[in-house]
């Protein structure tokens, strides 16, 4: 994964627990890697450890650690990184959503050797769809759960998400049913 993911989890825990904890959690991890670089790539293993030793160290579940580094990464750090990419996707979240490949599209661009996950959407209704998600990286469905509530707060939406299929217990890919009620907002 490229450095932005590290740093985003780094600012994440300095922010809410400190720096000390940060430390602790590099240290655990063994991750001797002083600043990342965001526009780096970096073994997947780094972050991994770093979500592991973060567990340990702050005694969170890791899928609530995962979830809310999710919400986190949309409101924050794609904000930040990816804020005109982000608005020209979609004015909504359900157009947001339909545009996923092309945003990714675009983010390659920025980072050529980015291997996203793929999204598709199925069951496309008013206030609803179903997102179809499918990556070589295992562990990143609670991410990805808060990634889409981390939209609805951008969008200004009330966003209600439930995995339907589960890659790991045995499904193709990951299903997740998204619904939402909208309210008056954009990026």
């Amino acid at each position: 994964m490229y450095g932005l993911v590290n740093r985003a989890l780094e600012e994440l825990i300095i922010e809410k627990y400190g720096e000390e904890k940060w430390a602790e959690t590099r240290k655990k991890a063994r991750v001797e890697v002083e600043a990342f670089i965001s526009n780096e790539p970096y073994p997947d293993d780094v972050t991994y450890h770093l979500v592991g030793a973060a567990h340990d160290i702050l005694g969170f579940r890791v899928s609530d650690l995962m979830h809310e580094f999710g919400v986190r990464w949309m409101t924050k750090t794609a904000q930040e990184n990816f804020g005109a990419l982000l608005r020209a996707a979609g004015a909504s979240l359900k157009e947001f959503l339909l545009n996923l490949p092309q945003f990714h599209a675009k983010v390659q661009l920025i980072y050529p050797k980015l291997r996203p996950p793929e999204f598709k959407c199925s069951d496309v209704g008013e206030d609803s769809l179903r997102l179809h998600y499918f990556s070589y990286r295992p562990g990143l469905v609670d991410f990805v759960a808060g990634l889409l509530d981390g939209l609805g707060e951008v969008y200004g939406a009330l966003v209600t998400v439930t995995l339907l299929e589960a890659k790991a217990k045995g499904a193709d890919h990951d299903v997740f049913e998204v619904k939402w009620i909208s309210r008056a907002k954009s990026p």
